[in-house]
């Protein structure tokens, strides 16, 4: 059996190993009531898959300070963490494809603007652990996507060059990081937050609805690993 590792298969989370959307929606609301200022579906949607730094200021203003942009990030991770700590589940596919790309020797990694204490939680919730080498969080980063950096962090740590990575994203801005960063990409678009079009355009060499559709041999083909 071929042993790919020296591959690399960078997971974004939100969306993509899991959909903890609703959650998050409900922690901006709730720090915004704290602020008492609105925030809206839209505002989500446009914000969604960016750093904290950015959306909070993008939204609540540019007055805040480094430290209050910082607390004002921690506490709606709080409230993020504590509500999915009541129960969170993989996507469709997901733990069979990790499963079965932990055993053909691909290297795995975390590629995520989240925190790094939130990464770690969805983690040991889903029990998931044993099969990454490698998390990518905020603290990483000093730009969001679609920046690439992000994914190229992630492939530093894994110890590979980017035409040897493939990320697996859902939103469009992941996937212009993964195109920017010399990544092939497959998008899901279980969760539904873009059109299978806007991703094409992004640069997302295969659209899928589920991971269920997404074997260990289309990842080497996209890689073109046998070419």
């Amino acid at each position: 059996m071929t042993n790919y590792k020296d591959y690399g298969v960078i997971w974004d989370v939100d969306g993509t190993l899991l959909d903890s959307g609703e959650l998050h929606f409900d922690s901006w609301v709730r720090l915004a009531g704290d602020l008492n200022k609105p925030f809206t579906r839209d505002d989500f949607r446009a914000t969604f898959g960016r750093r904290n730094p950015e959306i909070i200021r993008s939204l609540f203003g540019e007055h805040y300070s480094e430290q209050e942009v910082a607390d004002l990030g921690f506490q709606k991770e709080e409230y993020y963490r504590a509500a999915a700590r009541s129960g969170l589940s993989l996507l469709p596919g997901v733990r069979e494809l990790l499963a079965n790309l932990h055993t053909a020797g691909f290297k795995q990694a975390i590629g995520s603007s989240a925190p790094r204490q939130n990464i770690e939680l969805l983690m040991e919730l889903t029990g998931i652990e044993s099969y990454f080498e490698a998390i990518v969080g905020s603290e990483d980063t000093q730009r969001g996507k679609p920046d690439p950096q992000v994914f190229q962090v992630a492939a530093e740590k894994l110890g590979l060059d980017p035409d040897r990575c493939l990320v697996m994203e859902d939103a469009v801005a992941g996937v212009e990081a993964a195109t920017a960063a010399g990544m092939a990409s497959i998008a899901v678009t279980f969760v539904g937050h873009h059109l299978d079009n806007d991703l094409i355009i992004a640069g997302a060499k295969r659209v899928v609805k589920s991971l269920e559709d997404v074997q260990v041999d289309t990842i080497v083909e996209l890689l073109k690993i046998n070419d």
